[in-house]
C-alpha cells in the first residue's frame, strides 16, 4: 500500500546549492548558485523558508526556522557529468559513469559534412560554443540571405541548431535536427540535439521564439519512468521532461515553454485525478538567467516562484507529496556561461509527511527516485531511499 497516491516532483532546474568536493575538477571551485544570488540582495523567499531551505545551509537572509514545515537536505551529482540530461536521468535511477562528450571546438568536419549532405542544407553557420542569443545576433542576417543553419554548442553536450522560421519553416527545422540527432551516435553521441527557432529582421530585433524541440538519448528503459507506466501508474510531465527521457513512459506530456507556464500546468496536474507522479522542469532558471549570467533576472524569477508556490501548496491533496530539487547548478555570479557541479536543494512536504526532518548530505540524486520507487513498490538499481524517514 503506497503511503502517497501521487508524489509531485519540481525540479528548479539549475538552482544550486554550493560546490561539491569534486567541483575543482570540472573548473567551478566557489560556485554557489543559491548563495550567490542571496548575496546580491534582499531576495524574498518566504515560502521556501517555510519548507525549510535555509535550514539545508547558512544562506544570506534566509535564517534557519526552528520549525520548518517540510523536510531538507541536499543531494549529490554522483554522476560524471552537470547538465540537464545526466541530472534528470540521475534522479531516476540512472547514473552515468560516463559523460557525454562536448566540443569545445565546435564539430569535426565530417561531422559537418556528414550533416549538411543528408540535411540537404547549403552549409552551415557557426559551429563554434556561443550563448544562443549571442549567435544569432552574430550570424542571424547572414542565415537569412544564404539559407544556411547556424549550428553551436556549449559547454554542455548539445548540437543546437538556430533558424529564422521564415528562412527555414519550423516542420524543415525538426527534420534536420532529427537527421542529425541520427547522425551523432556512438562517441560523437551527444545528450541532446536542440532546434532554437528565431524570429526578427535584423540582429537588433531577433527573439528566439516558444518553438524550441529537444531531441534526447533513449534512456535505459529501466529507470523509474517507464518502471511506474509498466505497473500502470500515471507518469505526467511537464515542460521539457518528457524530451529529456526521449518520451519514455510518459503517459501524459503537458506543454510548458516557461516557468509560468510550467507553474500552471502543474497545478492543472494536480486538480485531476491521477495516482503516480507529476514531474515538471521550470526552465527559466537556467534557460533565461544562468547561462546569461543575470543574477538579477534569477533573483525575481526565485521571487516568482516562491510567490506562486502556495497555490501549488494549495493544490495538494491529504494523501499528495511535494518533492522540490534540482538538476545541476548555474551559478550566475560565476565567470563563463556554464552549468556549475552543485549539490541540489531537496525540500519534501506533504500533509502526510513528517516535518522538521534533516535529510543530510543524500549519496545522490537517485535517492529522490528510489524514494519514489518505493512509495509505489517498485525498485532502481540506483539510490537510497529515504522514505521511511518521512
Amino acid at each position: 500500500m503506497a503511503k502517497f497516491n501521487r508524489i509531485v516532483l519540481l525540479i528548479l532546474d539549475s538552482v544550486g546549492i554550493g560546490e561539491m568536493p569534486d567541483s575543482a575538477s570540472w573548473g567551478d571551485a566557489g560556485a554557489d548558485t543559491l548563495g550567490s544570488i542571496l548575496k546580491s540582495r534582499k531576495v524574498n523567499l518566504p515560502n521556501l523558508q517555510r519548507l525549510g531551505l535555509g535550514n539545508i545551509r547558512e544562506l544570506n537572509g534566509l535564517p534557519a526556522l526552528e520549525h520548518p514545515v517540510g523536510s531538507y537536505g541536499k543531494c549529490t551529482l554522483k554522476s560524471n557529468g552537470k547538465d540537464t540530461t545526466t541530472g534528470h536521468w540521475e534522479i531516476a535511477g540512472i547514473v552515468l559513469e560516463k559523460a557525454f562528450p562536448t566540443f569545445p571546438n565546435g564539430f569535426p568536419k565530417n561531422i559537418i559534412d556528414e550533416f549538411t549532405a543528408r540535411a540537404n542544407v547549403p552549409g552551415v553557420l557557426g559551429n563554434t560554443v556561443a550563448s544562443g542569443t549571442e549567435i544569432i545576433k552574430q550570424f542571424g542576417e547572414e542565415h537569412i540571405k544564404t539559407g544556411k543553419p547556424i549550428v553551436y554548442t556549449s559547454a554542455d553536450s548539445v548540437f543546437q541548431i538556430a533558424a529564422h522560421e521564415e528562412t527555414i519553416p519550423i516542420k524543415r527545422q525538426y527534420e534536420i535536427c532529427e537527421i542529425a540527432r541520427e547522425i551523432l551516435s556512438g562517441e560523437m553521441e551527444v545528450g541532446r540535439v536542440i532546434a532554437r527557432p528565431f524570429l526578427g529582421t535584423t540582429a537588433a530585433d531577433f527573439k528566439r521564439t516558444d518553438n524550441r524541440h529537444d531531441y534526447a538519448v533513449p534512456p535505459p528503459d529501466d529507470n523509474l519512468l517507464p518502471q511506474m507506466a509498466n505497473e500502470n501508474l500515471d507518469v505526467v510531465c511537464v515542460g521539457k521532461v518528457a524530451s529529456v527521457y526521449d518520451g519514455l513512459g510518459v503517459t501524459e506530456d503537458l506543454t510548458a515553454k516557461n516557468n509560468e507556464q510550467s507553474i500552471d500546468q502543474t497545478i492543472n496536474a494536480l486538480h485531476k485525478n491521477s495516482r503516480g507522479l507529476i514531474f515538471s522542469n521550470l526552465v527559466d532558471f537556467d534557460m533565461l538567467y544562468g547561462h546569461r549570467r543575470d543574477v538579477e533576472g534569477y533573483a525575481k524569477a526565485l521571487e516568482y516562484f516562491d510567490e506562486r508556490l502556495p497555490e501549488i501548496l494549495g493544490a495538494l491533496k491529504d494523501d499528495d507529496l511535494l518533492i522540490i530539487t534540482a538538476d545541476h547548478g548555474n551559478d550566475p555570479a560565476f565567470r563563463g556561461s556554464d552549468h556549475t557541479r552543485e549539490y541540489t536543494p531537496l525540500l519534501v512536504h506533504g500533509v502526510n509527511a513528517k516535518q522538521n526532518i534533516n535529510l543530510g548530505t543524500r549519496g545522490s540524486l537517485a535517492d529522490i527516485g528510489q524514494t519514489i520507487a518505493e512509495n509505489f513498490g517498485l525498485q532502481l538499481k540506483e539510490g537510497k531511499s529515504f522514505l521511511s524517514e518521512i
